[in-house]
């Protein structure tokens, strides 16, 4: 649903349960009621209902058999899972880039959040926080690029998670890792997927987007062996480490 179409009503409501289901307050497995989240947000019974079909959508609610909704928790071979989807999905989306893109103007807002976070690392205190943005801004400029509205769609919908997305375990590296030898890597492929954009080299962008996505992988397996890293991803909260299958999934 276009955000312009929804009421301010939905709107809040959507924004505060997830923020709520994010930071744990409900847990996994708890059923989430209508009678008690109307009060709690704030708004009204229709307005919360058509909130708790969309975080339903996003993935942080399951259906009940019988009606109502629970709170979803995730494995760790569904963090993977989602990782290398939307590794598949930038691959693609770089592809498209690279052979899509005609005026060398297009190419300018990919090629300046490269250079923002180039810079960032020649600081003498690295801002994390500005990271986030020009990573953002990185991947955001290479789907406009690729000129797809149905791979934007389902990009959407594979990063709805937030542990999903490309900057979810940027704040989890700072715990891990203080001198940024992952980031630095990382800035390695931003800067040759650029290149194989800019060269029209479209397999090449396509499997240099799809190495880069399994950096979050990499930030996974450090993250799981620290708690502070671990408490930093967004919607950890919701994500289950303790069971043998998860142990197993995770040394697959």
């Amino acid at each position: 649903m276009n955000d312009d179409a929804r009421s301010p009503q939905l709107l809040r409501a959507v924004m505060q349960l997830r923020a709520k289901l994010l930071a744990g307050e409900f847990p996994p497995g708890e059923r989430v009621a209508e009678l008690t989240l109307a009060p709690l947000l704030g708004v009204s019974r229709t307005p919360l209902r058509l909130a708790l079909g969309e975080l339903e959508h996003e993935g942080l609610l399951r259906t009940l058999p019988g009606g109502g909704f629970v709170v979803r928790d995730f494995t760790i071979a569904d963090l993977r899972d989602a990782i290398e989807l939307r590794g598949i999905l930038e691959g693609s989306a770089a592809r498209f880039a690279a052979e899509r893109w005609v005026n060398p103007r297009s190419l300018l807002r990919l090629s300046a959040a490269v250079a923002a976070m180039d810079a960032l690392f020649l600081a003498d205190l690295f801002d994390f926080a500005a990271y986030v943005t020009e990573n953002e801004r990185f991947h955001a400029a290479l789907l406009d690029l690729a000129q797809s509205p149905m791979l934007a769609r389902a990009l959407t919908q594979a990063t709805a998670l937030p542990f999903a997305s490309p900057s979810a375990f940027v704040w989890a590296q700072s715990e891990i890792d203080k001198r940024n030898h992952v980031l630095l890597i990382a800035q390695d492929q931003h800067r040759l997927i650029l290149e194989a954009v800019q060269n029209r080299e479209g397999a090449r962008a396509e499997a240099l987007a799809r190495e880069h996505a399994r950096l979050a992988i990499r930030n996974l397996e450090a993250a799981l062996k620290n708690r502070i890293a671990m408490d930093a991803v967004p919607g950890s909260a919701l994500i289950r480490t303790d069971s043998e299958d998860d142990d197993h999934a995770l040394r697959a």
